[in-house]
């Protein structure tokens, strides 16, 4: 089932004009757009999104690139900000091993195997979807603090095909794949939010970000299962960040490995009006919508979530910021 849920608010306002002394309303103003959309799966769609995966079919599944970059079309202020909005990371369970080997002393210009372990070792996970014409894909995504304890935040590519509006089907998250692996089982989405703008602007990347909300498995939820990153809006930019994926290139372990990119980022300068920020490193198809984390502790894998790899040009890769409208979406997520 699908519905749109629309987050910003009308305000009537009455405007008086007179003629002949007689009051006139003024026109009705035109409804506010839609910024959120959800779609719903009932249950026994997504026991058959949990039967489809079969190990075959996770191994044939193409890596979904990330977007190219190309001009944008909204002005640099067209992505809301506000007052700063933090939700912090919640610790993986006792009975979760998190230990790894000797974390990254130095930035990572290029990207490499994760093998610091914790926090981020389960909670980082390959996301799985089908379209409309059968094809089979694969992208990143991470769990993301939240109300109902269910939420993962992954890049609008990987939920809606910007060009027709189609949201994709058998969506399930795999938290800690590694080689084929499922550590913790397959959490299938119930529902997955997308913004209006990322479609309505046939997919400007300044909203290429999206939140899945996943079911349980053996009567868990995710949070309670593998634990969450901290998530932070109208964040401050220009920071040192790392960022996650499962990139599909024979160098990243062909999508079969977590890896791991860090630096400084910076502005996007290569589409006017963007509003993204980047870094000195690009992951492969197969990495879209894994995190871009600030604060981040190597030492214990923690940090916040403050955007998703979406467009990647040259030896650079970018992230969506997460404003308002960012904002909004995530927590009609973590109370859906």
């Amino acid at each position: 089932m699908r519905r749109a849920i629309t987050l910003l608010s009308a305000i009537t306002v009455a405007a008086m004009g007179w003629t002949l002394g007689t009051a006139q309303a003024a026109p009705a103003p035109p409804p506010p757009p839609q910024s959120a959309h959800e779609t719903s799966f009932s249950a026994e769609q997504q026991r058959s999104a949990l039967r489809f995966w079969t190990a075959e079919r996770l191994r044939g599944a193409r890596d979904m690139t990330t977007q190219r970059q190309t001009g944008a079309t909204e002005t640099r202020s067209s992505v809301a900000a506000g007052p700063r909005v933090t939700v912090p990371p919640v610790s993986a369970p006792k009975s979760v091993p998190t230990s790894g080997e000797a974390s990254p002393s130095v930035a990572a210009s290029s990207p490499t195997p994760w093998t610091g372990g914790g926090l981020i070792g389960t909670t980082a996970g390959k996301v799985f979807f089908q379209n409309a014409s059968g094809g089979t894909f694969a992208c990143s995504a991470t769990v993301a603090n939240a109300d109902n304890k269910s939420v993962v935040l992954t890049a609008g590519h990987c939920v809606v095909d910007a060009g027709t509006g189609e949201v994709y089907r058998n969506w399930v998250f795999i938290p800690g794949y590694a080689n084929g692996n499922r550590p913790f089982g397959t959490f299938t989405a119930r529902s997955l939010f997308h913004l209006g703008q990322y479609v309505s602007t046939g997919g400007n990347a300044n909203w290429d970000l999206a939140f899945a909300v996943m079911g349980q498995v053996n009567g868990r939820s995710l949070v309670d299962t593998v634990g969450a990153q901290g998530i932070a809006f109208n964040s401050p930019t220009g920071r040192h960040v790392h960022s996650f994926g499962y990139g599909g290139s024979a160098a990243e372990g062909n999508g079969e490995r977590l890896n791991h990119c860090e630096g400084d980022e910076y502005p996007d300068a290569g589409r006017p009006g963007s509003t993204m920020w980047g870094i000195d490193c690009v992951q492969t198809g197969g990495s879209s919508g894994g995190g871009f984390l600030a604060d981040f502790d190597t030492s214990n894998g923690g940090g916040y979530l403050i955007g998703n790899i979406s467009v990647s040009a040259g030896n650079n890769e970018y992230h969506p910021t997460l404003g308002n409208e960012a904002l909004d979406l995530y927590r009609q997520a973590g109370a859906a």
